[in-house]
């Protein structure tokens, strides 16, 4: 049965639309609500009658939009049945086929890439940096450490958050990912070791295997950092670099307290290691609470690393480096040697966005995860009672514990259910946490409802039999995981 929305409901999520001409605006505003997937594919739009009276517009303008809807792709008329949505190539139209095998086939839900669908605002963003973009094409294009406005707005959020910033400390990067590269080709020769938490966000360490750097995992408990465990490490390893994700980690969701930062930047301080300061899921909290200090504060040696990419939309490849002045040119220096610069047009966009007000587009962006995240933590209760996972105070994604070592097999029944998973071996840069997984919470409710369902159905063929220790492939098969 196809799935329909109400015409009050459209009026809600529309207001405000241009009404300069009006059918136009309205037509805008569905193809982003249809693009986004607020409006799901192929769900029936209320009448015409119905939206005209929820709308309180003329029944012209709401049939020239759906004229326009239909004309650019975004909607059919089914003859006795009414206005469907659809998308230009197909559901399935943006899959990438280095992340999602032609084999999986329709029906098949992603659980592995931990990101969003665009948040309300972004398309009118991108149109209003293209018209701004014909005052750059004059130039070369090349902006190694960033436009400069831009530069001087991502100091200013540093700024208020109580950390003194000058915009030559910012160095914008195609996303956070590129970042970590940079510090790690300037910072991690192949003499350097560099540790890591475990579990950790697998690219990152990757990146900062860039220059050579040697890679030792630290083990980060289910319920926070041990700071006893991690001055041994220290003191066994002396690092050059030491990551870290203080601020909504990944995949834990763990946030890193007060005190804790004050400590640690103490202990990195006394055994002369580099802070690496991965704070890529920053702005998302879900619980409203207050932003903590950052943890550059506590340590002024820290290189700290931010995203636009998580916090905004994924196709918005930008990432940022804040660096001590010390390791500018170095830094600089090291990132021209990977690439000359972020493509301009995205950083006119996150410009526009923060000279804005940036909070509207993040807090329709939160509110949709919290919405996610409890139909995921509902579903489990219901269908898996047995697993075990913190709720997270932020971040995309529950990390759970299984009642036994199998996450790996788990993984391998969930597809055959439809369902690709991140088992908790590709978190583990050593291998081991065979009693994890990571199930984000970035698709519609509906969707992972049905794909507990699913995995619930894989778990119970998994059976409990004790299952043999598998490491991790290090040879990559398997989906790629990208966020």
């Amino acid at each position: 049965m196809s799935q329909t929305t109400s015409a009050a409901r459209i009026a809600t999520l529309v207001d405000g639309f241009d009404r300069s001409p009006a059918y136009v605006g309205l037509a805008d505003g569905l193809r982003e609500l249809i693009g986004d997937g607020r409006i799901g594919y192929a769900t029936r739009l209320p009448s015409e009658r119905d939206l005209t009276a929820a709308l309180g517009v003329s029944r012209t303008t709401v049939t020239r939009a759906y004229e326009l809807l239909r004309e650019t792709g975004f909607a059919e008329a089914r003859h006795g049945s009414g206005t469907f949505t659809r998308l230009p190539g197909g559901p399935r139209r943006a899959t990438d086929r280095a992340l999602s095998p032609t084999e999986a086939g329709d029906g098949v839900i992603d659980l592995v890439c931990a990101a969003a669908t665009a948040p309300p605002g972004i398309a009118a963003a991108y149109a209003e940096a293209a018209a701004e973009l014909p005052a750059y094409l004059g130039g070369h294009g090349y902006y190694p450490a960033g436009l400069p406005a831009l530069q001087t707005a991502l100091a200013a959020r540093y700024d208020a958050r109580g950390l003194p910033t000058r915009p030559e400390q910012i160095i914008v990067t195609a996303g956070a990912l590129a970042a970590t590269a940079v510090v790690g080709a300037a910072l991690a020769g192949p003499r350097d070791r560099v540790l890591v938490e475990s579990p950790t966000y697998p690219n990152a360490v990757r990146a900062l295997r860039t220059g050579g750097g040697r890679i030792v995992a630290i083990p980060l408990d289910p319920s926070g950092w041990d700071l006893d465990t991690i001055g041994a490490a220290l003191t066994r390893h002396r690092p050059r670099l030491v990551h870290v994700m203080p601020d909504v980690h990944n995949p834990t969701g763990l946030v890193m307290g007060e005190r804790t930062r004050a400590s640690y930047a103490r202990l990195l301080r006394a055994h002369h290691a580099l802070p690496v300061v991965d704070e890529a899921h920053h702005e998302i909290r879900l619980e409203g609470q207050p932003a903590l200090r950052p943890f550059a504060s506590y340590a002024a040696d820290a290189v700290t690393l931010g995203s636009a990419s998580k916090a905004i939309w994924g196709g918005l490849r930008l990432g940022w480096i804040r660096s001590p002045m010390r390791l500018v040119d170095e830094l600089t220096r090291a990132r021209v040697g990977l690439d000359l610069g972020a493509p301009v047009l995205e950083q006119l966009v996150l410009t526009r966005l923060l000279a804005d007000g940036i909070e509207g587009v993040l807090d329709a962006h939160r509110r949709r995860l919290v919405e996610q995240r409890d139909a995921l933590e509902a579903a489990l209760a219901e269908h898996l009672p047995d697993w075990r996972y913190r709720h997270p105070d932020g971040g995309m994604a529950l990390w759970c514990e299984l009642p036994r070592a199998a996450s790996v097999e788990l993984a391998e029944a969930a597809e055959r259910h439809g369902v690709i998973l991140a088992p908790g071996p590709a978190f583990a840069p050593e291998g081991g946490l065979g009693r994890w997984v990571r199930l984000p919470y970035a698709l519609p409710a509906a969707d992972l409802e049905e794909a507990v369902r699913r995995i619930a159905a894989a778990w119970a063929e998994v059976g409990s039999a004790p299952a043999p220790y598998r490491a991790a492939d290090r040879r990559g098969a398997g989906p790629v995981l990208v966020a």
